[in-house]
């Protein structure tokens, strides 16, 4: 999760965390922050509250179960390379989703922006596979190609977000980068 790059925020940008590229991203940093075996709820939490997540961060052992769930779901969204398979596993999640696309500000705290989850205080599981699936959704309709992949490092198996343009990215970070390309370097000498 440290190589998802995080959206800056200051207090007087509202927009900036509800934006689908920062949601987009806060979706790639809890899928791999809940991949380890038993994430806490702290954890959890402070990956919320560095994607932007305003207030007390509150969650039971349920909200990381349920969280966790989702995150298995969503990680298959970023396993194919193929932007149809992507679009069909997002649509099976989005019929998932117990909401209808609304608008919400949250009592006047936040700007104006869509959700899909029931409502406002809807369980933290219901609520990130909701904004996930919508954000990432946003994202293959936007660029026609999957939102992101696995990384392609033995060693890690991070998501990532597929941004820009260029050749497709195969790792989640310059650091899984050169780890590999310096194995195989050493490999070839040897």
């Amino acid at each position: 999760m440290r190589y998802i790059r995080r959206v800056p925020l200051r207090d007087d940008d509202w927009s900036t965390r509800h934006s689908v590229q920062a949601v987009a991203g806060r979706t790639a940093a809890l899928v791999n922050a809940l991949a380890c075996e038993s994430p806490t709820a702290d954890a959890v939490a402070e990956v919320l509250r560095e994607h932007g997540e305003t207030g007390a961060v509150e969650l039971s052992p349920t909200d990381v179960a349920e969280m966790r769930d989702a995150a298995v779901l969503l990680r298959e969204v970023f396993t194919t390379d193929q932007v149809d398979v992507a679009a069909t596993r997002l649509n099976q999640l989005l019929r998932r989703t117990v909401g209808t696309v609304r608008l919400s500000a949250h009592d006047g705290l936040s700007p104006w922006h869509p959700h899909l989850d029931s409502d406002d205080d809807a369980p933290w599981g219901e609520w990130f596979l909701a904004s996930s699936c919508l954000a990432l959704t946003v994202l293959v309709w936007d660029h026609q190609r999957p939102p992101g992949g696995l990384c392609a490092s033995a060693s890690c198996r991070n998501v990532y977000l597929t941004q820009g343009s260029g050749p497709p990215r195969r790792y989640c970070s310059r650091r899984c980068a050169t780890r590999e390309r310096v194995a195989a370097h050493r490999r070839s000498r040897s």
